[in-house]
This record gives C-alpha cells, sequence and structure tokens, in this order.
C-alpha cells in the first residue's frame, strides 16, 4: 500500500459560493481564519503535498503556500471539473480532494480512504457518514482522470453520480459533523456558537 505521503491533497476553491452570497467561501474567516487555513491544517499533517482549485482571488490563496491550479476552463463546472485539472497538472497517482469549507473534516481521513482502496482495481473511495455519500471527501487514482473527462464531456457534474456510475468504494465514517461545510452565513455563525466564537460584525470577502 502506498504511503500517504506520496498523495496529493486537493482543496476544492472554485466554487461559486452563491449561498453564501457569492463571497469566495475558502476566504471567509472562522474564528478568525480564513476557512481554508483551517482545512489546510487538518489535511497537512494526512498528505505530501497540497494544491489548491481556485477560479478566483487566486493571489491570496497563494498566499496559503501552496500551488493553485483553476479549471481548465472558465464554466464552472463543479468539482470534478477542479480535481482533474489538478490531477492533469500534477506529477502523482493518488489525489486526496476536501472541500475549503470543511473545517471539522476527518483527521483519519486520508488513512480510512487508502486502506479501502483496493491495490489493483477501482477508480476511487470516498467518505460516507450514517449511509450517506459525503462525495467530495474522496481518494482518487490518476487513471480516474479520463472517466471524469468522459462523464463531464457528457454534460454532467453531479459528484455523487460519478461514484455511482463508477463503483467508487465507500468508507463509512461513525459520525456526519467532521464533514459539516459552510454554505450560508447562517451555518457559519451557527459553528461559531458551537465553537464558542464571539460575535462578529463582518466574516467574509467577496
Amino acid at each position: 500500500m502506498p504511503d500517504s505521503s506520496s498523495i496529493t491533497g486537493i482543496i476544492l476553491a472554485g466554487g461559486r459560493a452563491t449561498r453564501m452570497g457569492g463571497k469566495d467561501k475558502g476566504l471567509v474567516e472562522l474564528a478568525g481564519r480564513p476557512l481554508a487555513t483551517h482545512v489546510l491544517e487538518r489535511l497537512r499533517p494526512q498528505v505530501g503535498d497540497i494544491v489548491i482549485n481556485a477560479n478566483r482571488n487566486q493571489d491570496a490563496y497563494r498566499g496559503f503556500g501552496c500551488p493553485v491550479i483553476p479549471d481548465r476552463d472558465d464554466a464552472f463546472r463543479g468539482p470534478l471539473a477542479g480535481i482533474a485539472a489538478v490531477m492533469q497538472a500534477v506529477d502523482s497517482e493518488l489525489f486526496v480532494s476536501v472541500p475549503c469549507d470543511a473545517p471539522l473534516l476527518p483527521e483519519n481521513l486520508v488513512q480510512r480512504l487508502l486502506e479501502a482502496l483496493p491495490t489493483t482495481a477501482g477508480p476511487c473511495s470516498v467518505a460516507c457518514s450514517e449511509g450517506v455519500i459525503q462525495p467530495v471527501f474522496a481518494l482518487f487514482r490518476k487513471s480516474a482522470v479520463p472517466l471524469i473527462e468522459r462523464y463531464l464531456e457528457a454534460g454532467e457534474k453531479k459528484v455523487w453520480r460519478w461514484h455511482r456510475l463508477y463503483h467508487s468504494i465507500p468508507v463509512e465514517f461513525d459520525h456526519a459533523d467532521p464533514f459539516v461545510n459552510i454554505n450560508t452565513e447562517a451555518q457559519l455563525r451557527s459553528l461559531e456558537e458551537r465553537l464558542g466564537v464571539p460575535e462578529r460584525t463582518d466574516n467574509g470577502i467577496e
């Protein structure tokens, strides 16, 4: 089984964030720090290298000390387009994807996904919690790139449907909490209340 240090992490920050009022979610602050910083700190010990997929504010994301790779076009075709862009640009055989807005992601995510990925078959393993797939928390082989490209070229975007189509291996985690992602200002405020963060008047970047 490959060592986790040979895996490239992908932080997905390439979306439009329409439910967050168009703010760049990875740069929205939780407890005084950008959401992407929380994700980066959780993911860094689990992989060798980290790349950020971003289509906006690329200079700001470069400030996190990671390479930044945009989608291959400006169509905003969703997470799979960002995953494929990074996988095509980076020389690695295994890639783990996580969203930029999931600050509680499991500290054993990569280990669990790696253990589940067979040595001879299967393009991907994907996290599940309480029987529900967490589609962008996934470990991909590089050989998945043409499968993703074919899917996108057919006009498809849904990540969960790609996993179903190509029989990704589900990896069950005991609790859904680590996969909580922040899509709205209300969810951000709710998480800050849970973490005991004092209320602030502004917590986002356009």
